[in-house]
C-alpha cells in the first residue's frame, strides 16, 4: 500500500504481505504518541485501517508469546514457555530449538513464498527457508543468521549491525542508542527486501518495550524510539507496496499500580518450599544489584560470602547492614555478581513441594514425583496437592486487603499440546496485572514493585491495505490469530495444529494439515551477555 505523503521513490520490492512487530505496545501507549503527532506515517496507515485490541497469551511475555505469533499455537504446543528452558532443575537461556513447530514463514516456503525476517525475538539459530532471517532478542549480538554469510554482508553493507546496545550506558547516550537500534533494524531490513525481493516481510522493533523498561518516565527517550520506529516504517513503505499490512504487538505494557507480591515467600509460609545457602538451587540475586563487575578477580570473596551463608548470613541480611551503614553502594560496585549470588538464599527444588521458578512463567511448578528428578509429590497425590494450593494462593490478599491473583488456575486452562508437562502446574494471574510477581527469596512476602512498567495482556492490532475489507471488525482478535492470517494474506492454507483463526478483513482459508515439525536437537543457549541484559530488564528476577 503506498502511503500518501511519501515520497516518490521507485517501489524495489514485489512485497504481497508485510508484518510489522511492536514489542509491548498497548493502544494507550500508541494514541498518546498518535496524538502528539510523534508517528504520521503510522497515523496514515491507521486512517484506513480495522484496528482493535490484541489479547495476549498467557505468559505475556517476550520469549514465549513471539513464538505464539509466529507458530500460531499456544506454548503447550510449540514448548516455550519462557526466557528460561529447564532440564529437571537445571536452566539455559531460550532458543529457536526450543520453539517445536513450523514458523508461518516456514509454511510459505513449502508454497513456494519467499520471506525475509528481521530481529524477530527468539529465531536463532535459524532453520533453512527461501529467504533470509536475522535473529532478535535473546540472540548474541552476534547472531547467526539464514544463509550464511548474511551477518557479514549486513555489516558490510550497514557499518555495524547488532542485536542490542553496548552495555552501561545512562542519559544521552542510552537514548542515541534506542533510536540507532530503530535505524539498524530496520536498515537491514530494506537492504534485505532489495536483495531477496521476497514475498513475505516481517521486521520486529524491540526498543518500543525495552524504553518502558528502561526509562518509562522519560518522555524524550519514549518520544525517540517512536518517532524512529515511524521513519523506519516510513522508509519501508516507500521500497515495497504490499497488499497487506499488518501491525502486531506481542502484549501491552503499563504501569504497576499494586504490590510486588513475592511468591515463594508466601510458599514457605505455607510449608510447601525449603530454601538452600551457597551452591545449588535458584538464586535471587538479580534484585539486590544488577551491575555486574566481571574481572573475574572476586573468587575469595565468593568463597568468604558462601562461608558466611554456611552460617545463616546470606545476602539479603547482608544488605541490610550494609544498608544501615550506607555501605551498600560501595560493596555492590565492587563485588561481582557471582559474590552476591554465592550468599544468596534460595529455592531448594528437590525438597521442596512447590515453588515458583521463573517469575516470567507467570506461576508455580509442583515437584511432582516421575516427572521431576526429586519430586517429593506422588502421582497419587498431585491433584489434592495442586487443588490445595490453588485455593492457597487463591486467598493470598495485599497488605490493604485486596487479592494479589484475578486468577489462579490448573495449567490445562490455558495450555495444551505435548509440551504440557514443561509448564507450570498453576497459572497465577495478578489481579489486572497490576502487582508484579517476584520469585525472589528475599525476607518479606510484599514490597513495592521492582519494576515500575511492566507487561499487560492487551497489545494493539491493525490491518490495513488494497487487499483488506478494513471495515471489517477485529473484535476478540488473539495473538494466535497472527499467523492463520498471514497465510491467508498470501493465499497459503493455515495449519489445523494452529489455535488461532484467520482475522476478519483478509478472505478466509480452510486449515490444512501439515507434516509433524521435526526440529533435531534442542540445545541450549550459553551467553552470559544475554543473561545480564535480561536480568537489567528485570526479565531474570532469579537466574
Amino acid at each position: 500500500m503506498a502511503v500518501s505523503g511519501h515520497s516518490a521513490l521507485v517501489s524495489t520490492a514485489a512485497l504481497e504481505t508485510l508484518l510489522v512487530g511492536l514489542d509491548g505496545v498497548s493502544w494507550p501507549v500508541l494514541r498518546r504518541q498518535l496524538d502528539a503527532g510523534r508517528m504520521p506515517a503510522l497515523e496514515r496507515c491507521l486512517d484506513d485501517a480495522a484496528t482493535a485490541d490484541l489479547e495476549s497469551q498467557v505468559p505475556p511475555w517476550t520469549p514465549s508469546a513471539w513464538p505464539s505469533l509466529y507458530t500460531g499455537v499456544n506454548p503447550g504446543k510449540h514448548g516455550a514457555f519462557d526466557f528460561l528452558s529447564f532440564d529437571g532443575y537445571d536452566w539455559g537461556l531460550i532458543n529457536r530449538t526450543h520453539v517445536r513447530e513450523h514458523a508461518l514463514w516456514e509454511l510459505l516456503d513449502r508454497h513456494g513464498y519467499s520471506s525475509v525476517v528481521v530481529n524477530v525475538p527468539v529465531t536463532d539459530p535459524p532453520r533453512s527457508f527461501d529467504g533470509a532471517l536475522v535473529p532478535g532478542y535473546v540472540a548474541s549480538n552476534d547472531p547467526t543468521c539464514h544463509p550464511d554469510g548474511l551477518l557479514a554482508d549486513l555489516k558490510d553493507e550497514l557499518g555495524d549491525y547488532r542485536v542490542y546496545a553496548p552495555r552501561d550506558l545512562d542519559g544521552d547516550d542510552q537514548r542515541m542508542w534506542y533510536r540507532r537500534l530503530v535505524e539498524m533494524h530496520g536498515a537491514a531490513f530494506r537492504y534485505l527486501l532489495d536483495e531477496h525481493d521476497p514475498d513475505f516481510g516481517f521486521v520486529q522493533f524491540q526498543q518500543t518495550d525495552t524504553v518502558f523498561h528502561e526509562r518509562p518516565t522519560d518522555e524524550d527517550a519514549v518520544e525517540s524510539v517512536f518517532t524512529a520506529v515511524d521513519a523506519e516504517l516510513e522508509r519501508i513503505l516507500d521500497v515495497c507496496d504490499p497488499d497487506t499490512i499488518l501491525f502486531a504487538s506481542d502484549h501491552g505494557i503499563g504501569p504497576y499500580e499494586g504490590v510486588e507480591f513475592r511468591v515463594n515467600e508466601f510458599l514457605r509460609d505455607q510449608d510447601y518450599l525449603q530454601t538452600t545457602r551457597g551452591s545449588g538451587g535458584m538464586p535471587s540475586w538479580t534484585s539486590i544489584a544488577r551491575d555486574r563487575d566481571d574481572d573475574g578477580g572476586s573468587s575469595r570473596a565468593q568463597r568468604l560470602v558462601a562461608a558466611a551463608a554456611s552460617v545463616g548470613l546470606t545476602s539479603q541480611r547482608l544488605k541490610r547492614v550494609l544498608e544501615a551503614l550506607r555501605l551498600d553502594g560501595v560493596v555492590l560496585r565492587n563485588v561481582s555478581m557471582d559474590t552476591v549470588r554465592a550468599g544468596t538464599e534460595r529455592v531448594d527444588f528437590e525438597r521442596s513441594t512447590a515453588y515458583m521458578r521463573s517469575r516470567t512463567e507467570l506461576g508455580v511448578r509442583i515437584n511432582k514425583a516421575g516427572r521431576d528428578p526429586a519430586g517429593v509429590v506422588s502421582p497419587a497425590e498431585y491433584s489434592s496437592v495442586r487443588s490445595d494450593l490453588i485455593r492457597s494462593l487463591e486467598s493470598a490478599t495485599t497488605p490493604d486487603g485486596d487479592p494479589v491473583f484475578e486468577t489462579v488456575a490448573p495449567s490445562e486452562r490455558y495450555f495444551s499440546g505435548p509440551f504440557l508437562d514443561d509448564a507450570v502446574d498453576i497459572v497465577t494471574i495478578p489481579d489486572d496485572y497490576q502487582h508484579y510477581l517476584s520469585a525472589s527469596m528475599r525476607g518479606d512476602q510484599f514490597a513495592p514493585p521492582s519494576e515500575p512498567w511492566n507487561h499487560k495482556r492487551m497489545g494493539v492490532v491493525a490491518l490495513t491495505g488494497p487487499g483488506v475489507d478494513t471495515d471489517a471488525s477485529l473484535d476478540g482478535a488473539h495473538l494466535f490469530d497472527i499467523a492463520p492470517t498471514v497465510l491467508a494474506s498470501l493465499g497459503v492454507p493455515p495449519s489445523t495444529r494452529m489455535d488461532g483463526d484467520v482475522l476478519p478483513g483478509v478472505p478466509p482459508m480452510d486449515a490444512v494439515e501439515y507434516a509433524p515439525f521435526s526440529g533435531g536437537d534442542v540445545t541450549t543457549t550459553d551467553d552470559a551477555d544475554v543473561q545480564d541484559r535480561l536480568a537489567n530488564l528485570g526479565y531474570l528476577d532469579d537466574k
